[in-house]
Parts: structure tokens; sequence; C-alpha cells
């Protein structure tokens, strides 16, 4: 638990899947529910990580808010592939995005620019960004893993998505709730 935390909220920021792709993710997600007990990647909207999980002030939030607004506004929306299925082994199964250069220059100029604001607890995430839709993480033990893996290898999916925004979640001690979403240009 985070000392002091009771002045503080619990963020992550992300890029937030349309309404219907979301619910596509839902039927999986509850799928792993129903089947293996799996319940934590209900707690957040389809999405692509971009600042995982982290404590903050919650005076801070405003100028986060704003910080992600200013950043975008120098955005354009462009598109994504979801494709098929692929896993974290032992424990995380997800919807694949195809690779995009476009999303990996959005992911590293907004790290840096939130990073180097050196106003809000972001830290540098020495993992490569591999960007993924979890349907079943941490709580998929290694045995459900083998059996779901199995089916969702084999498994085809494909969607489009227009990246148009980058939201800000935080944490209602239950679930992850989108508190603010910002607007790229269009083209």
């Amino acid at each position: 638990m985070c000392f002091g935390c009771f002045f503080m909220n619990m963020y992550y920021i992300a890029i937030v899947a349309p309404e219907e792709i979301n619910q596509e993710v839902l039927k999986w997600k509850n799928y792993f529910k129903g089947h293996f007990e799996c319940t934590v990647a209900l707690r957040s909207p389809a999405h692509l990580t971009l600042i995982p999980p982290f404590w903050m002030k919650k005076e801070l939030e405003d100028d986060l808010v704003n910080s992600i607004r200013d950043f975008s506004t120098t955005k354009n929306r462009f598109e994504i592939t979801l494709k098929d299925f692929a896993a974290f082994k032992p424990k995380v199964i997800f919807v694949d995005v195809m690779k995009s250069e476009l999303l990996n220059g959005l992911y590293r100029s907004f790290f840096d620019h939130t990073y180097n604001e050196n106003k809000f607890p972001i830290k540098k995430d020495d993992r490569p960004f591999h960007p993924h839709v979890t349907l079943a993480t941490r709580d998929l033990y290694k045995k459900a893993f083998q059996e779901a893996w199995e089916i969702f290898s084999k498994k085809k999916y494909e969607a489009l998505w227009i990246v148009s925004g980058i939201s800000l979640l935080r944490h209602n001690k239950k679930n992850w709730d989108v508190v603010f979403t910002s607007q790229f240009v269009e083209d």
C-alpha cells in the first residue's frame, strides 16, 4: 500500500477502444470470467496502455488533464489494426495489435511529454512498448492458461480502430473510470 495514498488516487493513461470494439472484447472477458473465474480484466474498458498505473495527488489531476489535452492538439487521428490473439505466458491472453509506427511514435512522444514535464509521478519503464488489449491477466492461473490458450491461439479476429484521443483513467477502489478523453485533430 502507498503511504499517504489517502490523499492520492491511482491513475493510468491509455487509448480506450471505441464502443463497438469494447463490446466485442467484453464478450471475451466474460468468457474468461465464466470459464476460468478471471475478473481482473473486466475492471477496465478495452484499451492500449500508454502509461501504466501510478499513484498521484488528487490536486494534480486537472494539470494532467491539461497536459494530455495540450499534447493531443498537435496529433492527427490514425488507424490501427487489431489482429488475432497472443499471450504473455503463463498469465496473460490478449487481442494483438499489428505493428504501427504511428502508434509507436505516439507512445514515445507522449511518454517523453509527460515524463519531461517532471510534474507527475510517472516512472521510466524499461519494458518495450507492446500494445495489446488484455482479455485475461494475473488471475488466469497456469493450468487455466493452457486450456484457454489452446482455444484462443486458433481463434481469428480482425478489426480496424481509429485512434482519436488519449484517456486518463482513475481507480474508484473497484474499477477504472475514464475521467477524461482528449481529441486528436481530424485529417
